[in-house]
This record gives C-alpha cells, structure tokens and sequence, in this order.
C-alpha cells in the first residue's frame, strides 16, 4: 500500500504532531508499506520519501515553515500525486495549507481520503498567529474556495465556551468542514471525538491514539521505578512542551513559587512566551529553582524524563493527546495534569488531576506528593504496569484495517 501523508508540521520542527507523524511513518514502512510525506520545510529534507511542499520564504509564525502560496502549492500537490502514480490513500493530518492541497488531490484524483484531527485549531489561531482575526479569516477563505460542502456559515455550531468568539466559531467550523469532506476522520482522544460529533461531523469517526515507535520505546527500555526520599533530595518536576500562552507557563511558575519545601523544576521547550518567562524567573528569584533547557530532541526529553520525579502539564482546554505524556506513561513518569479531559490519557492511578486549572491548585497537588512521597513509587508503578498502551505499532494495525476498509468501498 502507498500511503501519501500531508501535513503542515513536521521535523526537524519539534512538537508532539510532528514526533506522531513520523512514529506513524516509521511503522507503516516497517510493516511493508510505502509513505510519501508531503510538509512545508525550510530546506529540502535528506530522506527522498519527505517532499518539500512550496514554502513562504518571509512569513514564519514562530520559525515554523509555512506552506504557501495557494496558486503554487495546490497544483504541485495534484501533480505530484499523478506523476507517483500509484498513490492508495491520502491522509491528511493538519487544516493548513498544506492539508488542503493532498485533500484537494485526493478529490480531483478520487482517492480515498482520510482527516486526522489532531487539536484545537481555534485555541492556536488564538494564541500562536499573528492577529487572529485576520490570520483565521484568510484560512477560512482558502478553505470556502478549494473545498467542496457546506458553506461554512451554514454550519450549526452547538454553543459552548469555545464557540462564543468569532474565531472560535470560524475555526471550529472549519474543522466541522474539513472532517465532513474526509471519507473517515481519526482523532487522537475520546474528548476531542465528542466535540467534534457535537458540532457537527457526520462522517465516521475512529479513536486512535498515538504511539511512540519501536525504537524509542527500545531506548527508554528499561524503566525504572521512580522515588522520593525527601529527606535527602529536593522534589524534582519537569514541565515540557510549547512555551506559549496555550500551554499555561506562566501559570506552572506562579504555583511554583507559591511551593514551601525544596524543588528542582526542569523546564524544556521554547516559543513566544521565552521572554515572560525569564522576566518572571528573574522578577521572583527563580533563577536558582526553575532551570530553561530550551528545545531539545525526543532523546533528550526521554533522559528527563527518567531523571525527575513528576512531570507536570498545565495545558487547558487546548491539547487532543499530548505526546509528552505518552513519553511519560512508556518512561514510567508520574503525571499531574489540569485538564481533565486528558485523564483519558493515562492510567487512573498513574496520575492527579488538579482541582481545578488555577496555580494554587497545582501548588496544592505538588504540596501533597512531597508529603506523601510513597504516592509518587505508587503512581509510577502504576505507569510501569501500562508501558504497552504508550507503543505506536498497535494503533497503526488499527489505522491499517481503516486504510483496508476504505479501499474496499
């Protein structure tokens, strides 16, 4: 089977999309099948099956390579799928341009096509582009002209918190849109799955979640246990992903400044947020607790994960599945969340969820696992025990009989 997989993230760009995509790349090569990989980058890839998609050479959101113009990226994708040939099933795993470009083949080709969903368009058009207003509006028009359906503004949203906005309610139906167009939608996480049935997908919709692959599971074999004696150690946390606004830094330092007991915080990533962050770090003498380690490969962040004793994540109503958490499950790492919809993720006794979003929540769940330190070797057993449901090769077999199913119809 050849596989022709459109995104508009991907490496060396770091984030948990990009890390699921090439986990999925790697075991369906593994398991025999052909991918071709199609992305924006700002230099040509050295592994011949990534093609370069045209790319802006002045607009950069965050340093990511964007995909850009219209006129240029559509036609190449169309005849680039011809001229292979021999392309089964297009699958698309983003709502940029990029993605509109393989949908666009896949219809004019007739080629089977699938929608990953795989987050909150509307939360990153909000927090990560410049003037959303403007930024969403353009994409809704790229989408109005090149996809087929509904007229986005005939979509029926249900109201909910996330739809009150402009943008939210232009995002969310253009999400609504782009799933509708697929001959099947995957989406990473039940919680997501039950909001886009809310608003409107009407197209068959699997839960699949994502993996980490072979290799990586290989190197983080084995895991061990982890432990708290605080009588002789400092509390170690670590906090990884994106430091923008969606991902709520600010709001991880504010409850650990508000900790009474020694604590090591390990902080990994970079983004539009860098700045505020320092500027708090140094505002309220943090500068000897919370050490910035930038962004840093998976390899790195698998090492953390095995040095520190908790791992902590403060998104709120913005993250599907957050691959850092799977990396934590596969690392035997304690988790404690703010948003309950990602309980899904792990095991029940594998993690807390905090009360509620606010730092004095979290600085109360801190507060309590260095009191009760044998709750952190519980926890962490707890993630031992489930290392399986962190390994990608299951849910490609899943993807696989989707890909099957589809190119029997």
């Amino acid at each position: 089977m050849h596989v022709a997989i459109f995104s508009d993230y991907y490496l060396p760009t770091l984030g948990g999309v990009q890390t699921s995509i090439k986990a999925q790349k790697d075991t369906l090569e593994s398991a025999g099948h052909k991918v071709t990989l199609f992305c924006p980058l700002h230099e040509p890839s050295s592994d011949p099956s990534v093609v370069q998609m045209p790319t802006s050479h002045t607009f950069k959101p965050d340093g990511y390579p964007f995909c850009w113009p219209p006129k240029e990226a559509i036609p190449f994708a169309e005849d680039y799928i011809r001229d292979l040939g021999d392309v089964d099933i297009i699958h698309c795993q983003s709502e940029m341009l990029a993605s509109i470009s393989g949908a666009q083949a896949a219809l004019k080709l007739e080629i089977p096509l699938i929608q990953t969903m795989h987050g909150r368009v509307d939360t990153y058009c909000t927090k990560v582009l410049p003037l959303p207003i403007l930024s969403t509006w353009i994409l809704a028009g790229l989408h109005k002209r090149n996809f087929p359906g509904d007229s986005q503004a005939d979509i029926a949203l249900t109201k909910d918190h996330y739809t009150k906005s402009i943008v939210g309610r232009r995002m969310w139906r253009l999400m609504v849109n782009q799933a509708n167009i697929a001959a099947h939608v995957v989406v990473p996480s039940q919680h997501f799955t039950d909001k886009l049935h809310k608003q409107g997908v009407h197209k068959p919709l699997s839960v699949l979640s994502n993996g980490l692959d072979a290799e990586t599971m290989l190197r983080i074999q084995p895991a061990r246990l982890h432990q708290f004696n605080p009588s002789e150690e400092k509390l170690k946390v670590m906090w990884c992903g994106r430091i923008s606004p969606e991902k709520r830094p600010l709001e991880f330092l504010e409850a650990i400044r508000n900790l009474t007991f020694p604590v090591e915080v390990n902080m990994y990533g970079a983004g539009p947020s860098m700045k505020k962050v320092r500027r708090f770090i140094k505002r309220h003498s943090l500068s000897e607790v919370v050490h910035l380690h930038g962004s840093v490969p998976q390899d790195h962040v698998l090492t953390a994960m095995r040095k520190n004793h908790v791992f902590v994540s403060t998104s709120y109503d913005f993250d599907n599945q957050p691959m850092v958490l799977l990396e934590a499950i596969a690392s035997a790492t304690p988790v404690v969340i703010c948003d309950p919809d990602l309980a899904e993720i792990f095991p029940p006794a594998g993690g807390i969820v905090t009360n509620t979003p606010q730092p004095e929540d979290l600085t109360a769940s801190l507060t309590e696992l260095y009191h009760h330190p044998e709750r952190i070797e519980a926890m962490s057993s707890a993630m031992l025990a489930e290392q399986d449901r962190a390994t990608q090769q299951q849910y490609t077999n899943q993807l696989l009989e989707v890909y099957s199913d589809l190119l029997k119809a």
